[in-house]
């Protein structure tokens, strides 16, 4: 076998295109949480803290005097605890969504009764030496 067909084979299987798609679905999904928590979460806890763009906390390391972090970055090293916190909270946000998904999978695999075992098929050898074990009782 070719290199080219086993790796066709490797890609055509139904768990690695599943992959994929969850992979390309999962950066799309991470996007609308960076967006909730940039956009709605992040302002409201900066309303409470103060005021202040929660992004821009953080404690200069070089002695630079720069009002926000963009302008500190470029001066020297930061210790930016305010973009951990806001990343931090963006996992915490979608390991939640993420939970709240595969629970209610559960649920509905649960309610769905399983479907019933097919009968075994017994095979022809073990019929016929039935059949010849039967004649014998006779």
């Amino acid at each position: 076998m070719g290199f080219a067909t086993e790796f066709k084979e490797f890609a055509l299987k139904g768990n690695v295109m599943d992959l994929a798609v969850g992979v390309i679905i999962g950066g799309a999904f991470g996007k609308i949480v960076d967006s909730v928590v940039g956009d709605l979460i992040m302002p409201l806890v900066g309303k409470v803290l103060g005021g202040l763009d929660f992004n821009n906390y953080y404690i200069p390391l070089a002695g630079q005097t720069a009002t926000n972090l963009a302008d500190a970055k470029k001066a020297g090293a930061v210790f930016a605890y305010g973009s951990f916190i806001t990343v931090a909270l963006n996992f915490a946000i979608l390991a939640f969504i993420i939970f709240i998904m595969v629970r209610q999978i559960n649920k509905l695999r649960a309610s769905t009764p399983p479907a019933p075992a097919p009968e075994p098929v017994t095979p022809e050898d073990v019929v016929l030496l039935r059949e010849i074990r039967d004649a014998l009782k006779k």
